[in-house]
This record gives structure tokens, C-alpha cells and sequence, in this order.
């Protein structure tokens, strides 16, 4: 399996050199150079399969033996040893038809769990492979930054520096962050917003002068692969334990930067029979715009009560624009030069009408996810975190067919939010799970550094262990 760029102008590369490279040199951002594909047959003999092994069925084609299978088999089986439910990513139903897929039963409460735990395994399987130390750069703007952490912090071959919004992500996801006090994780409050802190990881992907001799920076937001390939996964998992691939099934997935929801075109597209696919955001609402009206430009962004959804420039939607035009890397380098120059996009008509086939979308404002949290502990006592609601309400709101299962996907654990489950009406702040009971009593350690991609680099510098 070979991977190539969106933008048509970087060098083919394997497997693993893909998940090392994160950013393409052109800009661009690896996928694979063909997709595999399933039969009914095939995914219907899947049934019943716990989730370590079906997750073995859908990424080996991927990797395609570059790592030898007994240990791909091992990277899975270490990587969700650590998830707090057996089902890995249980299904709880909340209306007829309509289901809450749990994907924050991992060691950070958060989906990110699902792709950066195994990331981070499989980083310290490649790197002790070849012998090589790196540095991994990553921007957050919640969720990620502690999902990465917890997956690399053992690694003696990797420095981890992770950049935040200062005073723009909930305290307990801060706390997941900066009370991990390895001497290989450095936490970084950029005093700017999350777009702020993508465009440094960017920028300084793009030229490494910066870092010492003999090093390279590695990504872990979703621009690397390796995140989009895992998270597929779950997308099978749900539907055969709902009757796929006998029926077909409907998704709804509360997203900033379209890295999960991507993985749920890519399982379509390898033969799960999925027939909608729901776009949640809340008031950073570029990709709602862009699906629903082709206004794909940037506004000012907005700080929310569902801080992980406040992006404005959604990295993988580029995965998504190189499949809309044909993977054509030209006119993909020319969209996004001019989107960069201008700040606005739109789509062709074929391109437009292609992507509104399988995708639908919603915004909410945090008044309206208030209400829907409100809504459904009322009805049900099931609680939701305040991008989980925003994904139910956007499957309520655009569902196609009542007859078909919906799944929800729930992004994390209520007790990350506590603000707004209060604003919601709960009498409390949910409880942590135990694991975490003791989290506001860690010691805490963090950099605050100004917005200047030069004073990021240098305290970097100072602190890449020799």
C-alpha cells in the first residue's frame, strides 16, 4: 500500500513512512494511493467479532505487512487493554431507532482515545524498529492534546509538545494535560485560539530548521493517517452489532476538524452500507455553511461551551475535497492556495452535489445544546456531554429515514464539561471516573507563551532532551 498527497506534489511513500512524515512537503496531507474495499460476504462473516479483532480485519490492508501481522495483532490487543469497558465501544439506546455509540470509555475519556492510543504504539514500535528519536508537535483543542500525551508518554524515543488555547479549554481537559509530569511531555498555553496554535504546528512542519540535527517533527492530529485508519473501526463495529451489512445504517458525528467523520466516508466507502452520514457543529459553523449553503468561509471564531468543536479551518476536510475532485492534486493545491489567499471556498456543482449524496448538517448554538442535554436526561436520565447533544439534535433534525438505525457518536465523558451540564440543569458536576478521582489534586506544569510561532520554536529548542 503506497500513500500520496492531496496536493498531487510530494514523494510516494509506505506505511510507516506516511505516519512518520504527518504533513506532506507540498502541503498536502497523506491517504492511501488505493482504498481497500470489503464484500457483503466478507463483512457479514465479521459478526460477532470482539472489537480487537475486527479492528485487525480493517487496518492490516492498510499497513499491507509492513508490520508483520502477530505484531500489528499485539499493537491492537496493548492498545485497548487500557479501555475501561470490555465492549471497547459499547452501543446504549436513547430513542427508537436511534443509539449513543460510547466512545469515551478509554484512558482519557475522549474519542481521540481510540486513534492516539494506538498511535502512540505504534510509534514506539516503528521508532525502536529503526533506531530513531523524534519530536511530535501537536495542536489540541481539548481532547487531542491528552489523548497523545497518555499514548506517547512512555516513549523514550519521542519528546511530545503539545500547544493549547490558554483559558479556552475546560479545566478538566487542561488538567488531563498538565498533571502528566514526564520528563518527555511539555504542555504549551499559546495565548491565542486553536487555529492559532494549527497554524504553528503547520508553519512549522513545513520548514524544521528550528530543531536539532538528526531530528523530525511527527504529527498527531488527525493530518496523520494513522488516526484516520482507527478510527474506521468503530464505524464497522456499530453497524454489524446493528444488522450491517444486511441493512443499512446512519451516523451522526459532532466535528471541528472532520477527522472522525472522514473515517465514516472511508468505511462507506470500503463497502459499509452506510446511508447518511450527519455533520454536527456548533456556532464555528464553516462546515454547515459549506454543506448546506456552499459558504465555506472563515467568520471570526466563536468560544464555546463545546470548546473541542472550536475550529475554524478543518485540516481533513482537504481528504475530503481530493475524493470530491477526483483526486485531482492540481485543482486541490490551487483550492487551497486560493482559501488560504482569500479565506473563502466553494465548491464546483458536481463536487457540491456528490458530497450532499451521503452528508447532511446542523448547527447549534449553546443555548439549543443546552436544551437537547436538558432534553434527554429528562426523557431518558442518559447524560451528554455538550458535542455529543450537538450530534443528536443534528440527527433529529436531518435524519432521513426513521427506519434506519442512528447512530450518535458520543465524543466524550459529561464530567469533561461540567459547565454545561450545570447550565443543562444537573444538580452537580458529573463524577470522574475513579481513575481520575484525584485529578484536581495533581501537580500541574505548563508553559504560557505568547502568540509568536518564534518563542514556541525556542522553548522547544531549549527543552528537546539531548
Amino acid at each position: 500500500m503506497k500513500y500520496i498527497s492531496t496536493r498531487g506534489q510530494a514523494p510516494v511513500l509506505s506505511f510507516e513512512d506516511a505516519v512518520l512524515a504527518g504533513l506532506a512537503t507540498d502541503g498536502g496531507l497523506y491517504v492511501p494511493e488505493t482504498l481497500p474495499h470489503f464484500s457483503k460476504e466478507e463483512i457479514a462473516s465479521w459478526a460477532g467479532l470482539s472489537y480487537q479483532e475486527l479492528a485487525f480485519k480493517v487496518i492490516a490492508p492498510f499497513v499491507d505487512g509492513e508490520i508483520p501481522d502477530e505484531d500489528l495483532r499485539e499493537l491492537i490487543a496493548k492498545t485497548y487493554s487500557t479501555f475501561r469497558h470490555d465492549a471497547i465501544a459499547p452501543l446504549v439506546q436513547t430513542a427508537h431507532n436511534e443509539f449513543i455509540l460510547e466512545l469515551f470509555q478509554g484512558p482519557t475519556l475522549a474519542f481521540k482515545d481510540f486513534a492516539l492510543q494506538f498511535l502512540g504504539n505504534l510509534l514506539d514500535y516503528v521508532l525502536k524498529k529503526r533506531d530513531q528519536r523524534v519530536v511530535i508537535m501537536g495542536a489540541t483543542s481539548g481532547d487531542t492534546g491528552s489523548a497523545a500525551i497518555e499514548g506517547c508518554r512512555h516513549s523514550d524515543n519521542v519528546d511530545i509538545f503539545i500547544l493549547h488555547p490558554h483559558n479556552r479549554v475546560s479545566e478538566v481537559q487542561r488538567r488531563q494535560m498538565t498533571t502528566v509530569l514526564e520528563n518527555n511531555v511539555f504542555n504549551i498555553a499559546v495565548e491565542g485560539n486553536f487555529d492559532d496554535c494549527q497554524n504553528m504546528v503547520k508553519a512549522s512542519f513545513g520548514d524544521q530548521s528550528f530543531l536539532p540535527e538528526g531530528r523530525q517533527l511527527v504529527a498527531v492530529n488527525s493530518i496523520n493517517w494513522a488516526r484516520i485508519m482507527a478510527q474506521i473501526v468503530y464505524y464497522f463495529y456499530a453497524g454489524l452489532a446493528l444488522g450491517a451489512p444486511h441493512r443499512p445504517v446512519a451516523f451522526s458525528v459532532p466535528t471541528g476538524n472532520f477527522g472522525d467523520i472522514f473515517a465514516g466516508y472511508l468505511a462507506s466507502r470500503m463497502g459499509l452500507p452506510v446511508d447518511q452520514l450527519v455533520i454536527g457543529t456548533n456556532a464555528n459553523d464553516i462546515l454547515h455553511r459549506c454543506i448546506s449553503a456552499n459558504d465555506h468561509s472563515l467568520h471570526q471564531l466563536v468560544h464555546s461551551l463545546s470548546p473541542s468543536m472550536d475550529i475554524m479551518v478543518s485540516s481533513n476536510f482537504e481528504r475530503m475535497l481530493f475524493d470530491l475532485y477526483d483526486r485531482d492534486g492540481a485543482a486541490i493545491s490551487k483550492l487551497m492556495a486560493d482559501f488560504k489567499a482569500s479565506g473563502n471556498l466553494s465548491l464546483s456543482d458536481t463536487a457540491l452535489t456528490k458530497a450532499r449524496e451521503l452528508f447532511t448538517s446542523y448547527r447549534l448554538d449553546d443555548e439549543q445544546m443546552i436544551r437537547v442535554i436538558a432534553d434527554v436526561w429528562e426523557h431518558t436520565e442518559y447524560l451528554l456531554d455538550p458535542h455529543t447533544a450537538i450530534g443528536v439534535e443534528a440527527a433529529r433534525k436531518t435524519r432521513r429515514r426513521q427506519d434506519i438505525p442512528m447512530v450518535c457518536l458520543a465524543t466524550a465523558h459529561p464530567a469533561k464539561f461540567p459547565e454545561a451540564v450545570r447550565k443543562a440543569g444537573y444538580p452537580q458536576d458529573p463524577p470522574l471516573p475513579h481513575h481520575m478521582a484525584d485529578l484536581f489534586e495533581r501537580e500541574e506544569r505548563y508553559a504560557v507563551q505568547p502568540k509568536d510561532i518564534a518563542a514556541v520554536q525556542q522553548f522547544m529548542k531549549d527543552n528537546i532532551r539531548k
